[in-house]
């Protein structure tokens, strides 16, 4: 674990970007709960219970097979987890390692506690957590994968598991949830074929480790649908959704380096024990503490978007404005923004041309800098960025991201 208080947010990485420069725990239910509620909002329709058993791509949409329903689409995307039949049917390419390590998480009703301490523990055997809600636990076996991860989690199982990792006689009455993982570490070689795409645990699997998934998916999610958005309401080509797979493997590659690398240490051979001590004494300094931190928060990502200004490429920066508003808060529609820090009336009649497909906002920093004007796409990345007024570029970006202008 890292402490939070030796993260050195004076580091440039950390300037201007808002609450990203800050980190916290939201639970998966709790993001499920707020994505859900805002697709309602939209008039999205979600079928529960809903089960996919096969679709044809036939070039011009997909048909799905959904058992007693046949859905016709233009586009598919999987979702649908790390064992994705979304993939598996499209014949995705999904090399990678092979696991080595049982892992079982559960919430259950058990006696015997008393030996268990809560946090994290490295035992001779393995792994174990404990906490921070009760009945809550967690433990990690190095000695190979499970023999079948598609059998049901027992009392047994769990009970004989947290026994061998902690030494503790706990005995467990009651299992409320429990799940299986493994480091099955793998990741597909495109993220498109045809008219299916993957997004999230279908495209790449990896330890639970270092809480990087939710946050991986989310990424992909709003990195595709904009430019799925584009593509199918007509003003942007078949061709930008291959941008997807460039900008989102690599992070997806880096993702999996780094589990690939937690499992490294916590294996229970002398060796790996040294390394992991190592390393533990490196997290201990304010330095390694901000390095981790710095590339777990996403602060550090870049896409190669092309074009020389700095923050090309980046998040851009949640500057305060002049209107009382700050950057981050003008997203909300899902459009690109255009924002005109200098007052440029022809930085503003250029980006006109491209119509509804981006919102234009007028306002300086209220700190006072060489940026004149930023180009952002709807997933917050700097597609274009000017100083002192330059708008060479402009027109070879906005064509780029957003298709032909609407008018002259």
């Amino acid at each position: 674990m890292i402490d939070p208080n030796q993260v050195g947010f004076e580091d440039p990485a950390f300037a201007e970007v808002g609450p990203a420069g800050e980190a916290f725990l939201v639970s998966q239910q709790a993001v499920e709960a707020i994505l859900t509620r805002r697709a309602l909002e939209l008039g999205v329709q979600i079928r529960h219970g809903v089960e996919v058993t096969g679709f044809t791509d036939d070039g011009i949409g997909v048909t799905v097979d959904c058992g007693n329903r046949i859905v016709r689409t233009g586009w598919l995307v999987g979702c649908d987890g790390g064992r994705s039949l979304v993939r598996k049917l499209a014949e995705f390419d999904f090399p990678g390692i092979d696991p080595e390590i049982t892992g079982r998480q559960a919430l259950v009703e058990m006696t015997g506690t008393a030996d268990l301490s809560p946090g994290w523990h490295t035992t001779p055997t393995g792994i174990y957590t404990f906490g921070p809600m009760p009945g809550r636990f967690l433990t990690v076996e190095l000695d190979g994968p499970p023999a079948d991860r598609a059998t049901p989690v027992t009392a047994d199982e769990l009970e004989a598991s947290l026994r061998r990792v902690s030494g503790a006689d706990v005995t467990i009455t009651k299992v409320i949830s429990a799940t299986r993982f493994t480091d099955n570490t793998r990741q597909a070689t495109e993220y498109r074929k045809g008219r299916v795409l993957l997004a999230g645990d279908a495209a790449h699997v990896h330890s639970p480790f270092g809480g990087q998934g939710l946050n991986l998916g989310i990424g992909d999610a709003v990195n595709l649908g904009w430019k799925l958005a584009g593509v199918v309401t007509g003003w942007a080509s078949a061709d930008l959704l291959d941008t997807y797979t460039a900008e989102r493997h690599p992070i997806g590659e880096w993702a999996l380096e780094w589990t690939r690398a937690q499992i490294a240490i916590m294996r229970t051979d002398p060796r790996s024990r040294a390394m992991r001590a190592v390393t533990a004494e490196l997290l201990a300094t304010r330095d390694g503490t901000t390095t981790v931190f710095k590339k777990t928060s996403g602060v550090l990502h870049r896409y190669d978007l092309g074009g020389t200004h700095p923050r090309t490429g980046a998040t851009v920066p949640d500057l305060g404005l002049s209107d009382g508003t700050r950057v981050a808060e003008h997203f909300g529609p899902g459009k690109a923004v255009v924002f005109d820090l200098a007052g440029s009336p022809e930085l503003r009649d250029r980006a006109a041309a491209w119509g509804e497909r981006l919102h234009i906002v007028t306002a300086k920093s209220v700190h006072p800098q060489d940026l004149s004007a930023l180009l952002v796409r709807p997933d917050g990345y700097v597609a274009w960025a000017a100083d002192h007024g330059d708008l060479a570029g402009l027109e070879t970006a906005l064509t780029r991201w957003f298709g032909t202008p609407v008018h002259a």
